[in-house]
Protein backbone atom coordinates (compact mmCIF):
# COMPACT_ATOMS: atom_id res chain seq x y z
CA UNK A 1 0.00 0.00 0.00
CA UNK A 2 1.52 3.03 1.42
CA UNK A 3 5.09 4.00 2.95
CA UNK A 4 5.72 2.47 6.09
CA UNK A 5 1.82 1.85 6.82
CA UNK A 6 1.30 -0.30 9.64
CA UNK A 7 -1.35 -3.87 8.52
CA UNK A 8 -3.54 -5.46 11.37
CA UNK A 9 -2.98 -9.10 10.82
CA UNK A 10 -5.47 -11.23 12.31
CA UNK A 11 -4.44 -15.32 12.51
CA UNK A 12 -7.81 -15.91 10.63
CA UNK A 13 -10.93 -14.00 8.70
CA UNK A 14 -13.44 -12.89 10.87
CA UNK A 15 -16.08 -15.38 9.67
CA UNK A 16 -19.75 -15.00 11.22
CA UNK A 17 -20.40 -16.17 14.46
CA UNK A 18 -21.84 -19.47 14.97
CA UNK A 19 -23.55 -20.16 17.93
CA UNK A 20 -21.44 -19.70 20.93
CA UNK A 21 -22.18 -21.23 24.29
CA UNK A 22 -19.75 -20.85 27.12
CA UNK A 23 -20.11 -18.89 30.27
CA UNK A 24 -20.08 -15.66 30.22
CA UNK A 25 -16.59 -13.09 30.08
CA UNK A 26 -16.87 -9.90 31.75
CA UNK A 27 -13.51 -8.26 32.30
CA UNK A 28 -12.32 -4.62 32.84
CA UNK A 29 -8.75 -2.59 33.62
CA UNK A 30 -7.30 0.61 32.88
CA UNK A 31 -4.12 1.54 30.27
CA UNK A 32 -2.02 4.80 30.68
CA UNK A 33 -0.42 6.28 28.11
CA UNK A 34 2.17 8.89 28.48
CA UNK A 35 2.29 11.30 25.43
CA UNK A 36 5.28 13.60 24.59
CA UNK A 37 3.23 16.27 22.33
CA UNK A 38 0.44 18.84 22.83
CA UNK A 39 -1.32 17.16 19.98
CA UNK A 40 0.11 12.53 19.57
CA UNK A 41 -1.60 9.98 17.92
CA UNK A 42 -0.70 6.80 19.66
CA UNK A 43 -1.60 3.34 18.16
CA UNK A 44 -3.05 1.24 20.87
CA UNK A 45 -3.73 -1.49 18.72
CA UNK A 46 -0.81 -3.72 19.87
CA UNK A 47 -2.10 -3.27 23.29
CA UNK A 48 -5.75 -4.09 22.91
CA UNK A 49 -5.11 -7.17 21.09
CA UNK A 50 -2.70 -8.44 24.17
CA UNK A 51 -6.15 -7.87 26.40
CA UNK A 52 -7.83 -9.27 24.41
CA UNK A 53 -5.98 -12.03 24.08
CA UNK A 54 -5.46 -12.74 27.50
CA UNK A 55 -9.11 -12.10 28.72
CA UNK A 56 -10.25 -15.93 27.09
CA UNK A 57 -13.40 -14.36 24.97
CA UNK A 58 -13.66 -16.10 22.14
CA UNK A 59 -16.95 -13.94 20.22
CA UNK A 60 -17.90 -10.52 22.02
CA UNK A 61 -17.63 -6.78 22.25
CA UNK A 62 -14.49 -5.02 23.93
CA UNK A 63 -15.33 -1.02 24.89
CA UNK A 64 -12.36 1.54 25.01
CA UNK A 65 -13.14 4.29 26.67
CA UNK A 66 -11.16 7.74 27.30
CA UNK A 67 -11.08 9.07 30.85
CA UNK A 68 -10.49 12.25 29.65
CA UNK A 69 -12.28 15.13 28.13
CA UNK A 70 -9.38 16.46 26.09
CA UNK A 71 -8.43 12.49 24.63
CA UNK A 72 -10.18 10.96 22.13
CA UNK A 73 -10.32 7.02 20.53
CA UNK A 74 -10.81 6.46 16.91
CA UNK A 75 -9.79 3.89 13.88
CA UNK A 76 -8.03 4.73 11.02
CA UNK A 77 -4.45 4.15 9.50
CA UNK A 78 -0.83 3.99 11.36
CA UNK A 79 0.73 5.95 8.36
CA UNK A 80 3.25 9.14 8.89
CA UNK A 81 1.46 11.38 6.59
CA UNK A 82 -1.60 10.44 7.23
CA UNK A 83 -1.01 11.40 10.78
CA UNK A 84 0.33 14.78 9.60
CA UNK A 85 -2.48 14.97 7.63
CA UNK A 86 -4.73 14.59 10.75
CA UNK A 87 -3.23 16.84 12.79
CA UNK A 88 -3.19 19.57 9.82
CA UNK A 89 -6.94 18.90 9.22
CA UNK A 90 -7.56 19.38 13.24
CA UNK A 91 -5.78 22.20 13.01
CA UNK A 92 -7.58 23.49 10.24
CA UNK A 93 -11.21 22.73 11.44
CA UNK A 94 -10.48 24.48 15.47
CA UNK A 95 -8.23 26.41 15.33
CA UNK A 96 -6.27 26.96 18.96
CA UNK A 97 -5.80 31.21 18.44
CA UNK A 98 -9.15 31.82 18.18
CA UNK A 99 -11.11 33.31 20.60
CA UNK A 100 -13.06 30.66 22.24
CA UNK A 101 -14.82 31.35 25.59
CA UNK A 102 -13.48 28.41 27.31
CA UNK A 103 -9.91 30.73 27.35
CA UNK A 104 -11.54 33.74 28.53
CA UNK A 105 -11.20 34.48 32.60
CA UNK A 106 -14.24 36.49 32.20
CA UNK A 107 -16.47 33.28 31.34
CA UNK A 108 -14.00 30.01 32.39
CA UNK A 109 -12.31 29.00 34.93
CA UNK A 110 -10.09 27.33 33.32
CA UNK A 111 -6.22 28.13 33.16
CA UNK A 112 -5.06 25.90 29.92
CA UNK A 113 -6.61 27.52 27.36
CA UNK A 114 -7.65 24.19 25.41
CA UNK A 115 -11.31 24.80 24.10
CA UNK A 116 -9.74 23.78 20.73
CA UNK A 117 -8.62 20.39 22.73
CA UNK A 118 -12.02 19.80 24.01
CA UNK A 119 -13.66 20.61 20.51
CA UNK A 120 -11.21 18.26 18.64
CA UNK A 121 -12.19 15.96 20.85
CA UNK A 122 -15.47 16.17 20.63
CA UNK A 123 -15.40 15.56 16.49
CA UNK A 124 -13.13 12.56 17.11
CA UNK A 125 -14.98 10.64 20.05
CA UNK A 126 -14.35 9.41 23.74
CA UNK A 127 -15.09 5.92 22.90
CA UNK A 128 -15.32 2.57 20.81
CA UNK A 129 -16.75 -0.27 20.74
CA UNK A 130 -15.04 -3.21 18.81
CA UNK A 131 -15.92 -6.66 17.67
CA UNK A 132 -14.52 -10.09 19.28
CA UNK A 133 -14.02 -12.66 16.92
CA UNK A 134 -11.82 -15.94 17.55
CA UNK A 135 -10.48 -14.73 20.40
CA UNK A 136 -8.84 -11.47 18.37
CA UNK A 137 -10.40 -8.01 17.68
CA UNK A 138 -11.82 -7.52 14.30
CA UNK A 139 -10.37 -4.49 11.92
CA UNK A 140 -9.96 -4.34 8.63
CA UNK A 141 -6.36 -4.50 6.85
CA UNK A 142 -5.13 -1.17 7.27
CA UNK A 143 -7.51 -0.53 10.74
CA UNK A 144 -5.90 -0.08 13.95
CA UNK A 145 -6.99 1.80 16.86
CA UNK A 146 -5.53 5.27 17.92
CA UNK A 147 -5.46 7.66 20.76
CA UNK A 148 -5.76 11.28 19.93
CA UNK A 149 -3.89 13.27 22.74
CA UNK A 150 -4.95 16.94 22.41
CA UNK A 151 -4.06 18.82 25.54
CA UNK A 152 -0.55 17.27 26.21
CA UNK A 153 2.01 16.10 27.15
CA UNK A 154 0.42 14.20 29.79
CA UNK A 155 -0.60 10.81 31.08
CA UNK A 156 -3.52 9.55 29.64
CA UNK A 157 -5.84 6.52 31.01
CA UNK A 158 -7.92 4.50 28.96
CA UNK A 159 -11.02 2.42 30.49
CA UNK A 160 -11.05 -1.09 28.95
CA UNK A 161 -14.23 -3.14 29.28
CA UNK A 162 -14.33 -7.50 27.29
CA UNK A 163 -17.95 -8.40 27.53
CA UNK A 164 -18.88 -12.32 25.67
CA UNK A 165 -18.80 -15.84 25.76
CA UNK A 166 -15.45 -17.77 26.55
Amino acid sequence: MSKSSTVTVRQALARAASPSTGPLVVLADTITIQTEDRVELVDLTERLAAFVAGAGVREGVLSVWSLHTTCAVFINEVQSALHADIKRALEQIVRRETDWMHNDPAHSDCDRSNADAHLRAMLLGHSLTLQVSGAEIVLGHWQRVLAAELDGPRARTLRLQIMGVA
